[in-house]
């Protein structure tokens, strides 16, 4: 279907990239993504499996073999996923594993980014699906942090405990070996207050995100970004506003992240990163730092001469906004590093939502920022 056929809701499908490192739970995601999914043969899953063969588990490889047990979701429905394996010892973090991951999609109508320690709730694809199209907006994209798994998910029905949802909205510069840069915190979870529709929200987060395809296409991951951890969001939150994408909180959760807390401490405490291979690439985090803050905008201060600038049309930024409208809207100073407090009060509530929906194009080609004159500032500071 070309752009403007209405392809039906039968007929569309899910391209799911999960970037994996040594992490045993891979497996048991790709099989949630499938087991839990009320239509498993419209979706396809794409891993970069970052392992040390011999030592870690595959990550399409059952829990019993497949001779033995073949209707193992892994076994069933191999034919729709692909798995790049790599040797551990050669990454160089998340944003290179999932560009890779990304050059794996082949046209699938949504496209959906995952951690590769996730469970999925039963009929996720359908439920994400909806919430999607409730936007009316074709540029939008539905991203979060995701909640922890522990009392998220009813073990008999496999449906969501949860009535609230975390809502990408806190953020500050940190420093570190790299500069001073953006990094996402604890974000705020509670009740949605917009109903019948996911919240406009102004960040992305990498854990998981949902949107049409065009998003992995149109905004790839920058190969040249090695030993980048903090700054990956940054990178595809800010290019993908330039190009036009929109950010939504969903409104209901459709999976739950294992983290390293309570009784998932002791297991996932065990999993390695791939850090521990920094000092095989000792100073090339730095420069990379460099090009990701330099191709947004966000490092002024650093001469443009000191970044590599191979390909920066084809990782670099759209031609809808610019980045110092994003900087603007949200209050965030790129010179002296510095962000207005309190944004969660605008974002958190609806009000950006409830100010920003109204300028949503006819054609549903995304919000259209140019008629918006808004600019936030601390409300403990200016007022409301």
């Amino acid at each position: 279907y070309t752009r403007g056929d209405a392809c039906p809701v039968s007929e569309r499908t899910i391209f799911v990239a999960i970037a994996s490192y040594r992490d045993w739970q891979c497996r048991d995601t790709v099989t949630s993504i499938f087991s839990a999914a009320a239509h498993p043969d419209r979706i396809r899953v794409a891993v970069v499996d970052q392992i040390i063969a011999g030592e870690d588990g595959s990550c399409d490889a059952p829990h019993s073999p497949c001779s033995e047990d073949p209707s193992q979701p892994i076994c069933k429905y191999k034919s729709q996923i692909d798995v790049y394996q790599m040797d551990a010892q050669l990454a160089v973090g998340p944003v290179f594993a999932r560009h890779v991951g990304h050059r794996l999609y082949r046209g699938e109508y949504y496209a959906m980014q995952s951690d590769a320690h996730v469970t999925f709730t039963r009929g996720w694809d359908g439920d994400i699906i909806a919430q999607i199209e409730a936007t009316g907006d074709e540029m939008a994209v539905l991203s979060t942090y995701l909640t922890d798994i522990e009392g998220s998910i009813d073990p008999n029905t496999g449906l969501s405990l949860r009535h609230t949802r975390p809502i990408m909205c806190n953020t500050e510069y940190e420093g570190g070996q790299q500069g001073k840069h953006l990094r996402h915190l604890a974000q705020p979870e509670c009740m949605p207050l917009i109903k019948g529709m996911p919240q406009l929200q102004p960040y992305w987060a990498a854990g998981f995100s949902f949107s049409r395809g065009h998003f992995v296409a149109t905004t790839p991951y920058d190969q040249y970004q090695p030993m980048i951890f903090q700054g990956e969001e940054m990178s595809i939150g800010i290019r993908g506003f330039t190009i036009g994408y929109d950010f939504y909180a969903p409104e209901r959760s459709v999976c739950f992240h294992h983290y390293a807390n309570g009784a998932n401490a002791p297991k996932r405490n065990r999993v390695k990163h791939f850090w521990e291979n920094s000092n095989q690439y000792a100073g090339s985090g730095v420069k990379a730092m460099y090009r990701l803050l330099g191709i947004v905008h966000m490092n002024p201060e650093i001469d443009g001469e000191m970044w590599d600038h191979i390909e920066e049309e084809k990782y670099g930024l759209g031609g809808v906004r610019t980045p110092e409208l994003f900087y603007e809207t949200f209050g965030i100073d790129v010179v002296n590093k510095r962000t207005e407090h309190h944004l969660c009060q605008f974002v958190e509530t609806g009000n950006m939502h409830k100010k920003f929906m109204s300028f949503l194009r006819p054609d549903g080609m995304g919000i259209d920022y140019s008629q918006i004159d808004y600019r936030f500032k601390d409300p403990l500071k200016h007022g409301r």
